[in-house]
């Protein structure tokens, strides 16, 4: 459990000096947009194949995927909860589809892959990926439809909303990585050590580089500029109560691996995802509000995660 603490502590140390580093504007915007695309397009995809290849076999993985029915299950169950909470508590409009796609979907990767590295290692990352498909998937489909509702007028805002956009983000490098690795593992083919030695070059920038990016993130946000309100709250409410508790009941109905769920329960209990403010103000959506949410959901974390893992652990 000590450890566990200390390398989270570790993983947000690096979170607070991408915050301390834009603060003495040797990061900025354009940095951290170069640091993203170098996570998600480089070093995510490698980081994925090589732990696919070096940590199962090939029956070990047609095993693996039987756990999916968990988040998603879970996840749909708290959407329909967030809408239960928009009608109970009066969220306003304007940003009610930002609110249960808030509520709904995690950060699981740029936030999750580092916490469950550093708590569990790297046996974790394929359940990490695995709750990843099932938030990305929901999250580019139910979730930006209902961003883009947000807007008063839907038909505009939803102009440049098109299928392949969303498959285009559903099947990320990331993605592509992992499915790489999965055919490598199916075929049984061999992996050169220079190869693997290469790849994990590449793949240990991750986790450094995604808590830079938030840390640049948190500072553009400004601490300052954070306004607690109780729509915040809610979003609060379903990522750190709601959505593991749901998840960790599904645990006592469907039998998974013990590591599988703790993993699921974990990413379910992440921050607000990243592109949420983004998505806000592309669709006419309350940004201030998407990011204030973002914000309290990063800080709030640092003291949310030590009771999660006490609970769990």
């Amino acid at each position: 459990m000590l450890s566990a603490y200390i390398n989270i502590f570790l993983i947000f140390a690096l979170m607070f000096i991408g915050y301390f580093l834009t603060y003495k504007q040797w990061f900025t915007n354009q940095v951290g947009d170069v640091f993203s695309k170098l996570v998600l397009q480089i070093a995510l995809p490698c980081n994925m194949f090589l732990n696919i290849t070096k940590n199962f076999s090939r029956e070990e993985f047609l095993q693996l995927f039987s756990g999916m029915i968990i988040p998603l299950i879970s996840m749909l169950l708290t959407f329909a909860f967030s809408y239960l909470y928009v009608k109970l508590f009066k969220v306003s409009e304007g940003r009610q589809g930002a609110f249960a796609t808030m509520f709904t979907c995690s950060n699981t990767i740029f936030i999750g892959l580092p916490i469950n590295l550093a708590i569990f290692g790297e046996k974790s990352v394929p359940y990490v990926l695995l709750y990843y498909i099932v938030n990305t998937t929901l999250f580019w489909t139910i979730g930006i439809y209902l961003i883009a509702k947000d807007h008063p007028q839907i038909e505009q805002a939803t102009v440049h909303f098109h299928p392949l956009q969303v498959l285009k983000k559903i099947f990320s490098p990331a993605l592509l990585g992992f499915l790489v690795g999965v055919g490598w593992v199916l075929l049984s083919l061999p992996m050169p050590s220079e190869a693997a030695t290469f790849f994990a070059y590449l793949g240990n920038l991750t986790t450094p580089l995604s808590m830079f990016v938030i840390g640049i993130i948190v500072y553009n946000v400004g601490i300052r500029n954070l306004k607690l309100n109780k729509d915040i709250l809610g979003v609060l409410v379903g990522r750190y109560l709601l959505s593991p508790l749901i998840v960790w009941l599904l645990g006592q109905w469907i039998h998974v691996p013990e590591l599988m769920l703790s993993v699921f329960i974990i990413q379910s209990a992440m921050p607000v995802q990243n592109s949420v403010p983004i998505l806000a103000r592309s669709y006419g959506g309350d940004q201030e509000y998407a990011a204030s949410s973002l914000g309290y959901s990063v800080l709030l974390y640092l003291v949310y995660i030590p009771v999660l893992l006490k609970l769990i652990l």
